[in-house]
């Protein structure tokens, strides 16, 4: 592939990635919730078990005293609740409160609708590919780290 070519497909994912989080933002402001916190609790609804604070914090990607902020605010929101780890004090699991749920079935939903109009006219063959890619790039960086 040309040089060219990869800059240009970097630079598309990159904006294609912006656009899209710019979007849902856009469709979540009557939620009243920024970014940060949102992808927050999309994150953490996403685990089976109340994650550490450090897996949490690795699963959004954000340095630990940047979630230990949101945290703050969303637990003065009621949404979210921190748990003491009986095998270290220092550590806390945070869990969902049950008033979060419904806040995410409605981030949920609109992230749905958000994800079936960026896709249409999108063949599950060319989607399929896509993810190949993205999944080797992933893996490449991956190593890197």
């Amino acid at each position: 592939m040309p040089l060219t070519d990869r800059h240009r497909f970097g630079m598309q994912l990159a904006h294609m990635s912006r656009g899209w989080r710019a979007e849902l933002d856009r469709r979540l402001v009557g939620l009243g919730l920024s970014q940060a916190r949102w992808l927050v609790l999309l994150h953490l609804a996403r685990f089976e078990e109340a994650p550490t604070q450090r897996e949490l914090a690795q699963s959004v990607g954000v340095e630990g005293p940047t979630l230990a902020r949101l945290l703050d605010s969303l637990e003065t929101q009621g949404l979210v609740k921190r748990l003491a780890v009986l095998e270290d004090r220092r550590a806390k699991k945070i869990a969902l409160s049950d008033s979060a749920l419904p806040l995410i079935e409605q981030i949920e939903s609109i992230a749905d609708n958000l994800r079936n109009e960026l896709f249409n006219g999108v063949a599950e063959e060319d989607l399929r590919v896509a993810m190949r890619v993205h999944a080797q790039i992933l893996t490449n960086l991956e190593k890197k780290a």
